[in-house]
């Protein structure tokens, strides 16, 4: 039995991608996660208890399975015990075929891996942060801190250390107002 399974991810939040992909195969079930978070993926756990020797999980990528490197080597360990074999399409490998690859090739699959796992944790932090009403990005400098700094800088009289001891502004913050004032 060929199955297929999906999760939302930082750059596939329906799993339309996923499906696509998916659908170029002979899957004879698909299986999706309702979320992308690393914990209580239920639906994958189902899925490990339930597969039999020579059954194939089919994903889309490495980050879709699993969310660090440690989850993907616990993951390979338990279907070789099991006798089933997972296939990465965007990959190109197969966990019983995977030694044949050259280092090299595993070692840039492992490094874009690492850079899908910091983006799909990083999405979830802002999810998370966003929900609980915090403001994203830089805060904002007081009004009264960059008229008082945009005076010292035309005055003359100031340094830009001393504009950014009085002030708290940097040269950079500085320079960004001044530009967006000369306009």
């Amino acid at each position: 039995m060929i199955y297929g399974y999906k999760r939302p991810l930082y750059n596939d939040e329906n799993c339309k991608e996923q499906t696509r992909k998916l659908y170029e195969y002979q899957v004879n079930y698909t299986l999706s996660e309702r979320h992308g978070s690393p914990k209580k993926r239920e639906v994958l756990e189902e899925l490990l208890m339930t597969m039999q020797k020579g059954d194939v999980i089919l994903v889309e990528k490495f980050i879709v399975l699993a969310d660090t490197l440690h989850h993907l080597m616990d993951i390979l360990k338990i279907v070789k015990k099991d006798g089933v074999s997972i296939r990465f399409i965007d990959e190109g490998l197969s966990s019983d075929r995977i030694l044949e690859e050259d280092l090299s090739t595993i070692l840039s699959h492992f490094i874009r891996f690492h850079s899908d796992i910091i983006k799909q944790s990083t999405k979830l932090g802002l999810e998370t942060a966003k929900s609980k009403g915090k403001s994203l990005g830089r805060p904002k400098k007081s009004d009264e801190n960059i008229k008082k700094a945009i005076e010292m800088y035309h005055s003359d009289l100031y340094t830009l250390l001393d504009i950014k001891n009085e002030t708290g502004i940097s040269k950079s913050t500085l320079y960004r107002y001044l530009e967006n004032t000369e306009v």
